[in-house]
């Protein structure tokens, strides 16, 4: 078996990823990987690389036998599924920048890995230059892995760093991060938390052996996020950031979710400003480990490419340990968590479901509560997003059945009634 293997690549988009792409293998000779042809959409946009390299039609490169790898840095789903199976058939290996569409066929994906035996690799599709996968893959064992949570989009990080430190509006905001590159031409994959959802459903299968669909997730973006409920986050000395998190509870399942949540001033998660993202891992013996590092952008997640194109030279594969070797877990919806909800009107908000309420301000024009509620009514019901509700999770939102039944017991014992 040969050691370095040469890569001759097909590229699929020239666009902030693709062009970075070619400008950073320009600058890694000693990788011994080589761009033969680039597939594209627009032959009549303008390109800073020789016309020579580029074609409209994709067989020239799926069909080409000296292309031994294939790099997939497109925007559309359906498209980028057929490419990457295509190439994985015809005995390539393939690198996929693509969240949506690893997301959404995860199940078959895996499948072509295991009847092609090719390797498809995807560090760039989540955290762009943080090597979150691999690490995740390599060194946590998963009975070991008690949480994990994080910040992973950045358009979503960067418009709220802009609400938070330049007192700038939402849509201010989000038109200051298309204008920088930082949020997709759609804006709300990013700000309704699709793209954060997309990402967290294969981190984890990585992370729990879990597969889930993204509608099958509870997650929501920062759409909602009120001036008001960033100047309740300061008067507690929290930030707002969109986290994805999860976390095995003390029955073995695991509770996930992708909500925006306030997060402590001395948490790890604070200190991811603008377009950054950062992932805090906590395991059994290593305690909290904290990965930062830039979540978008042409060079960072071009890096990220360039990562996976490296392990390929070594024929690397990813085994999904916790989902082949390993009884993977599963998700439960079983636990309660405590929010901060604020509205316009009491009578869009259902009390009722609501184990405890611990604060309630209601004098105000926009009237806000604290709560604790059970997961299962985020689940099924979308009051908490909708006539301009906005909900926000505390720290430390998730409180398992024995801890709801040990703190309602105590405050019973201070009313004086046990």
């Amino acid at each position: 078996m040969e050691t370095h293997k040469q890569l001759t690549i097909g590229l699929f988009g020239f666009g902030v990823v693709g062009e970075g792409l070619y400008k950073v293998l320009q600058q890694t000779p000693s990788l011994k990987a080589s761009i033969k042809k680039v597939c594209i959409k627009d032959p009549g946009k303008k390109r800073e690389a020789p016309a020579e390299l580029f074609t409209t039609d994709r067989d020239e490169l799926l069909n080409d036998p000296s292309i031994n790898v294939i790099v997939e840095v497109i925007n559309e789903s359906g498209p980028a599924f057929e490419i990457v199976s295509t190439a994985l058939k015809n005995g390539k290996s393939v690198v996929s920048a693509s969240k949506k569409m690893i997301a959404e066929h995860m199940p078959e994906l895996l499948q072509l890995q295991k009847e092609t035996g090719e390797s498809f690799l995807y560090e760039s599709a989540a955290c762009a230059s943080i090597p979150v996968i691999r690490n995740l893959e390599e060194y946590y064992d998963n009975d070991l892995l008690h949480s994990i949570k994080a910040i992973v989009n950045g358009s979503t990080n960067f418009i709220l760093t802009k609400m938070f430190e330049d007192k700038l509006g939402f849509q201010e905001a989000l038109l200051l991060a298309q204008q920088l590159g930082f949020a997709e031409s759609d804006p709300s994959l990013d700000v309704e938390g699709y793209d954060a959802a997309n990402k967290w459903t294969f981190l984890l299968t990585h992370a729990y052996g879990i597969i889930v669909a993204t509608k099958d997730l509870v997650f929501n973006g920062i759409q909602h996020v009120q001036a008001g409920d960033a100047a309740v986050a300061r008067e507690k000395h929290y930030d707002i950031k969109l986290v994805a998190q999860a976390k095995k509870l003390e029955t073995g399942k695991v509770a996930a979710f992708v909500l925006p949540q306030f997060v402590k001033q001395e948490d790890h998660l604070s200190f991811v400003k603008n377009e950054y993202n950062g992932v805090v891992i906590e395991s059994g013996f290593a305690d909290k480990q904290f990965f930062y590092g830039k979540g978008a952008g042409s060079f960072p997640t071009a890096s990220a490419v360039l990562s996976d194109l490296s392990a390929l030279r070594y024929q690397y594969k990813y085994e999904y340990k916790k989902l082949y070797h390993h009884k993977p877990h599963e998700l439960t919806n079983d636990f309660f968590v405590r929010v901060y909800v604020s509205f316009d009107d009491w009578k869009y908000i259902p009390r009722e479901k609501f184990e405890w309420i611990e604060e309630w301000h209601a004098e105000t024009d926009r009237k806000y509560l604290i709560g604790v509620i059970h997961f299962r009514e985020l689940e099924l019901n979308s009051w908490w997003k909708e006539n301009n509700t906005s909900l926000v999770l505390t720290p430390e939102p998730i409180i398992e059945d024995v801890e709801i039944r040990k703190l309602k017991k105590k405050s019973l014992e201070l009313a004086g009634i046990v």
